[in-house]
């Protein structure tokens, strides 16, 4: 079993930042792969980043390259979602999941561990 727990969400203007975490616990995670998925009011779970937990490689969807920013800490136990330039576009709950294997996913159906999601706000 995974236990993941995000926090680090929460209200910001366009063009703000803000950086979310999540932090695992339970089964070792040099086999994982970890991602970032996000959920709009009245829209689909989407792939937002995705990162291989033993190599670092990591994946994102087009909109939000060269804004955020994925990472893990390995001593931690914890990946981070750094986001800048943040725009009303990208409000929504975002997810914190785990897959087992390697490969960066962008399909939610994919994925075995899931967090309660943290809410993310920018106002224009």
């Amino acid at each position: 079993q995974v236990q993941l727990v995000e926090s680090g969400g929460g209200l910001v203007q366009d063009g703000d930042s803000l950086r979310l975490s999540c932090a695992a616990s339970g089964r070792a995670f040099s086999t994982h792969t970890m991602a970032w998925f996000r959920q709009a009011l009245g829209k689909e779970r989407e792939f937002v980043a995705g990162i291989r937990w033993s190599s670092g490689r990591t994946d994102y969807r087009d909109s939000v390259k060269g804004r955020f920013t994925i990472s893990r800490d390995n001593a931690k136990n914890t990946m981070y979602l750094q986001m800048n330039s943040l725009e009303p576009e990208d409000t929504a709950v975002y997810y914190c999941a785990a897959k087992y294997g390697s490969y960066i996913s962008s399909r939610y159906a994919e994925y075995d561990y899931w967090g309660q999601g943290t809410q993310v706000t920018v106002s224009s």
